[in-house]
């Protein structure tokens, strides 16, 4: 499933226009890339957590020379999935 085929589903699920589940998505991205930005989490019960991993800076290889590289630290954004969604997929 796309982002063109998800706002479909939530505009007939919902009962919304396709512009307005459209903007109901973006506002939830937005949300959630906002609270990342700043460190934080958003818990969606029974779906999952969206949260930051700090990965620290390491020594890696480049595959086509095999010579040493160094990797920044990065933060890295993670999804934890709630129980409700591990047992509808099993």
């Amino acid at each position: 499933m796309n982002k063109t085929e998800l706002i479909e589903h939530i505009s007939t699920k919902a009962d919304l226009s396709k512009a307005d589940a459209g903007r109901a998505l973006e506002a939830f991205i937005g949300a959630v890339k906002q609270t990342l930005k700043k460190k934080g989490t958003v818990t969606l019960v029974g779906f999952g957590t969206f949260g930051v991993s700090e990965r620290a800076a390491r020594t890696g290889r480049n595959p086509r020379t095999g010579e040493a590289i160094k990797i920044k630290k990065a933060r890295v954004p993670k999804f934890r999935p709630g129980k409700a969604l591990k047992d509808a997929v099993n």
